[in-house]
C-alpha cells in the first residue's frame, strides 16, 4: 500500500498537471479587434460584428470579438490601419484613397442595380474570377468586396428633375468613380468622409449629399434632407472592401482559417449587402415619413446622366488597361449581366 506521503505526492502531481492545462486553454482563443467608422448601429458595424460572432460559434469560442469603441483610423486610412495590424478587421471604401485602386470603380458606375445583395455578389464574383482585382489588395486578407445600395441625390434646397437643376448646389461626395461622374455632371462637389455630412449639410457649408437610403437614417441627416431624386439603378455606387490583418490570418490554427475562408467571399457579400437591403428600404420609409418630397427620374434626366457620363467610363477603360486589364469593357458587362441574372 502507497504511503500517505507518497499519495499526497502523487495528489500534488496530478493537481499541478491539471492547472498547467488551464493556461493552454485560455491561450487557444483568439481575440479579434474590430474597428469601425461609421455609427454603431450602421448596418456595417452591425454586419461586421454578427461576422465576426457567428465565427466564434463556428469555432466552438476559439475566436472572440473586440469591437472597438472608436475607430483606430480616419477612413481613408483604414486599409493601411488593417494592413499595418493596428487593428483585426474592419472595412473600407476604395474610393477614400484616390489613385489606389482602378479596377473596383467598374462597380461605381451609373444605373448598375436596385439590390446591393446583388451588385455585391456580382461584384465578389468578378474578383475571384480576375486576379488583377486581388493585386490592388496585397497586404490584408481580403473577406469580401461589395457595395452599398443605388446611389441617391439628396439636398437641403429644392427638386432635382433635370440637369440643370444640379448646378448651382455644393455637394458632398465621397470619392471613387462619384468624384468623376459628378464632374462630369457639372456638379460643384467637395470630397468628406461621410460621418461629416451632418454637420456639413446643418452648418449649410453643403447643400445636398450622394448616399444610398440607408445614410438619411444612419448618419441622422433626416432633419435637413428636404428631396431626394433617385434613379434606376442608381445614380452611383460604392466600391467597399471587408479585411482582416494577413499576419493575424497565417497565426490562425487550420480549422479557425477553414472557418473564416468558408465565411468569406460570397458568404459575407451576400450578409452585408442583404442588411443594406434591408436598412435601404427602412431608409426609405423613414424619408416619407420625415416628409422628403421624391422625385423619379425620368428618361430624359436618365439619358442626359448617360451621355455625360459615358467619357468617364471610357476613361476608366482606359486607366484598367494601362494597369494590365485586358478587356475592360468585357468585364463591365459581364458584372452588368451578372446583376441583372441576380436580380431577376
Amino acid at each position: 500500500m502507497a504511503s500517505t506521503s507518497h499519495l499526497a505526492a502523487l495528489s500534488a502531481l496530478a493537481t499541478g498537471a491539471l492547472i498547467s492545462l488551464f493556461p493552454a486553454t485560455a491561450s487557444a482563443q483568439t481575440t479579434l479587434t474590430l474597428s469601425s467608422w461609421v455609427p454603431p448601429a450602421h448596418t456595417l458595424t452591425e454586419s461586421q460584428k454578427a461576422w465576426c460572432e457567428e465565427l466564434g460559434k463556428r469555432t466552438k469560442g476559439q475566436i472572440k470579438c473586440n469591437a472597438l469603441p472608436r475607430a483606430v483610423a480616419a477612413p481613408p486610412a483604414t486599409f493601411d490601419a488593417v494592413r499595418n495590424g493596428l487593428v483585426d478587421v474592419s472595412f473600407t471604401v476604395h474610393g477614400y484613397t484616390p489613385g489606389r485602386f482602378t479596377f473596383t470603380q467598374m462597380v461605381e458606375v451609373p444605373f448598375l442595380g436596385d439590390s446591393a445583395e446583388a451588385t455585391s455578389i456580382a461584384f465578389q464574383r468578378m474578383y475571384q474570377k480576375y486576379p488583377q482585382f486581388a493585386e490592388e489588395h496585397k497586404g490584408v486578407k481580403v473577406l469580401a468586396v461589395f457595395t452599398h445600395g443605388p446611389g441617391i441625390v439628396l439636398n437641403t434646397k429644392r427638386p432635382v428633375t433635370k440637369m440643370d437643376d444640379l448646378a448651382g448646389l455644393k455637394w458632398r461626395i465621397g470619392g471613387g468613380m462619384i468624384n468623376d461622374i459628378t464632374k462630369a455632371l457639372g456638379m460643384n462637389v467637395t470630397l468628406k468622409p461621410a460621418p461629416e455630412s451632418y454637420e456639413l449639410l446643418s452648418t449649410g457649408v453643403m447643400d445636398g449629399t450622394l448616399f444610398p437610403a440607408e445614410s438619411v437614417e444612419g448618419f441622422k441627416i433626416d432633419k435637413v434632407i428636404k428631396y431626394a431624386t433617385r434613379f434606376p439603378g442608381g445614380l452611383y455606387n460604392t466600391s467597399f472592401v471587408f479585411m482582416m490583418n494577413q499576419a493575424k490570418y497565417d497565426s490562425l490554427p487550420a480549422d479557425v482559417k477553414k472557418e473564416i475562408d468558408a465565411m468569406s467571399g460570397e458568404y459575407a457579400a451576400r450578409m452585408i449587402g442583404r442588411g443594406w437591403d434591408n436598412v435601404d428600404r427602412r431608409g426609405l420609409a423613414f424619408m416619407q415619413a420625415a416628409g422628403v418630397q421624391f422625385t423619379q427620374a425620368d428618361a430624359a434626366f436618365v439619358k442626359a446622366v448617360g451621355e455625360k457620363t459615358t467619357p468617364v467610363i471610357e476613361a476608366w477603360v482606359k486607366a484598367a488597361e494601362a494597369k494590365g486589364l485586358k478587356d475592360p469593357r468585357k468585364l463591365l458587362n459581364e458584372y452588368r449581366a451578372e446583376v441583372k441574372k441576380l436580380q431577376q
